[in-house]
């Protein structure tokens, strides 16, 4: 059985930072890219980032380039994502996701499993 759990979520103000973390378990690490993508209230799904396996590459939505950064630790099968710059539109519930090849891709149906989600709420 595939499990993510996020973490690290919280409420913070405009210009802190949080880390992210998101825990994988079982046989569902190795030979995936992971992803990040998040949610706002009454808003679609958006991709935040994404990093290859083994970590080599990386990708972001334009709005965070620069301020958020993602990373792997293989060995303890977690992902981060390091939010430097916070601003009240990075409000969400962010979700981690486990791609279904070693390439990372932007859109929602090339994930296959996914966590439960962390809050994120960024006051002004």
């Amino acid at each position: 059985q595939v499990q993510l759990v996020e973490s690290g979520g919280g409420l913070v103000e405009a210009g802190d930072s949080l880390t992210l973390s998101c825990a994988a378990s079982g046989d569902t690490f190795a030979w995936h890219s992971m992803g990040w993508f998040r949610q706002a209230p009454g808003k679609e799904s958006e991709f935040v980032a994404a990093i290859s396996w083994p970590g080599t590459r990386t990708s972001y939505v334009n709005s965070v380039k620069g301020r958020f950064t993602i990373s792997r630790d293989n060995i303890k099968h977690i992902i981060y994502l390091q939010m430097n710059g916070l601003k009240p539109e990075d409000t969400a519930t962010y979700y981690c996701a486990r791609g279904k090849s070693v390439s990372f891709e932007r859109t929602k149906t090339d994930y296959d499993y996914w966590g439960q989600g962390t809050q994120v709420t960024v006051s002004s």
